[in-house]
């Protein structure tokens, strides 16, 4: 006898039984209904790319975990996100693509990186970016906010803040302290100044700040809070001179008042000059987004403006602003907290068994319904009784069953079980497509 396989799957990714596929498919499905709202196109490029093109700005960790191979003569990759085959398909496409270009992309992506609670190897990305030739209007900006409180609204959260800041005012204000030279390390740790605390963060700062008066400086800067009107006149009176800090600040004020006139609440988002995100990718208004009464998910979206998409490809000047949910890592997430706790068990809505004499009958009920758009099913198990078909509608989580035998054949009538309730009532076939619908 030959030797059996073990049927097993690679370390970080990602494979799920038919209810919990019912609940990814549902929180994908809902993100997509969400983009094409606004406007956005879906966007397909493919998962392998020549190497040369995918990697032509990776490096350091990034090019660590590429998937490469070989295949013939042609070097290629899998592709690690979705920005950087967008980079290519607008520099390929430019000339037929109508500007502002909105679109978005739903995909698997492919790291390498070691996988652990919450990080796959493999993983859906849902992607929107607006892209402008040679230029965006900051307006744009300010949309991404409402699409993001759309988006997790219909995923089924009430509480949501979006995080807000322009890496412009960043940047000015190390232009303003003289810190330019030690720039990435200090907004490192500014990025993760919630996690470590002040004192931890401030006693950091000496390995590359010896000016009290600059370290004290920063942390006024930091200790900026409030609502987004005071916090933009807070930033105003510290009266700094740097054209690029300034600039900044118009733009946020800008962005928060379209904000405003297009009806997001005050409640659902706050300027947070701590968030630094994109080092080097980010050039303007840049987004973090957590749900209030799960914060330890972290940053469930994320996002910002850049100014150059495909420099690597094209002479063309390419700004834009976009945002990401990483679904895979978000569904991990939501499981482990059972938020949506099996409520979406089954897509059947109503199963139909037959009973002796009323066989064709359900046949004819189940093609009915089926014209009607309702999620129908009708077990064939074999010449088994009306215990076992129960039992099977039972383990699917099925809503409803009709019960159709010689007696609701003979009346024209249904016997309709509601499986949650346990109730069962005689409906005629109006009355059913009622309830159904």
């Amino acid at each position: 006898m030959a030797r059996k396989v073990e049927p097993r799957i690679l370390s970080g990714f990602l494979e799920l039984l038919p209810e919990d596929q019912i609940v990814f498919d549902f929180m994908k499905n809902t993100i997509e209904k969400t983009y094409a709202k606004y406007g956005f196109v879906n966007v397909e490029t493919p998962l392998i790319e020549y190497s040369e093109v995918l990697l032509a700005k990776a490096g350091g960790e990034t090019e660590k975990q590429i998937y490469r191979f070989n295949k013939g003569d042609n070097d290629l990759s899998l592709r690690f996100d979705h920005t950087v085959p967008l980079a290519r398909y607008v520099a390929k496409n430019a000339p037929y693509l109508v500007f502002p270009f909105k679109r978005y992309s739903i995909g698997k992506v492919y790291r390498g990186e070691r996988p652990q609670k919450g990080r796959f190897r493999e993983f859906y990305q849902c992607d929107i970016d607006i892209v402008g030739n040679e230029s965006l209007d900051i307006a744009y900006d300010a949309e991404l906010p409402l699409i993001i409180y759309d988006t997790f609204t219909n995923l089924g959260f009430d509480k949501i803040t979006i995080n807000l800041n322009n890496r412009k005012i960043l940047n000015g204000l190390f232009n303003e302290l003289d810190l330019v030279s030690v720039k990435d390390d200090v907004m490192r740790l500014i990025d993760k100044l919630d996690k470590i605390g002040y004192e931890t963060f401030k006693e950091s700062l000496k390995d590359y700040i010896s000016d009290e008066n600059t370290i004290d400086s920063l942390l006024k800067f930091l200790n900026i809070d409030g609502n987004a009107k005071d916090t933009i006149n807070a930033l105003r009176e510290l009266n700094y001179s740097d054209e690029t800090f300034n600039l900044g600040i118009e733009e946020l004020e800008t962005v928060i008042n379209d904000m405003n006139s297009l009806g997001l609440s005050e409640n659902n988002y706050k300027i947070n000059l701590k968030i630094a995100r994109g080092l080097d990718y980010y050039t303007g208004t840049i987004y973090e987004t957590f749900l209030d009464d799960y914060k330890e998910l972290g940053s469930v979206c994320s996002g910002g403006r850049y100014n150059d998409l495909a420099s690597f490809y094209t002479d063309k000047v390419l700004p834009g602003v976009g945002i990401s949910i990483g679904l895979t890592r978000l569904y991990s997430k939501l499981k482990e907290i059972n938020f949506y706790k099996n409520e979406m068990k089954s897509l059947t809505k109503v199963m139909v068994i037959d009973l002796e004499g009323g066989k064709e009958k359900a046949l004819e009920l189940t093609s009915l319904l089926r014209k009607e758009n309702i999620n129908v099913d009708m077990p064939h198990l074999n010449g088994k009784g009306m215990k076992q078909k129960m039992q099977y509608a039972s383990r699917l989580g099925v809503n409803y069953v009709v019960i159709l035998g010689e007696d609701e054949v003979k009346n024209n009538v249904y016997a309709l079980k509601d499986m949650y309730k346990g109730e069962q009532v005689i409906v005629s076939y109006d009355e059913l497509l009622k309830i159904l619908k």
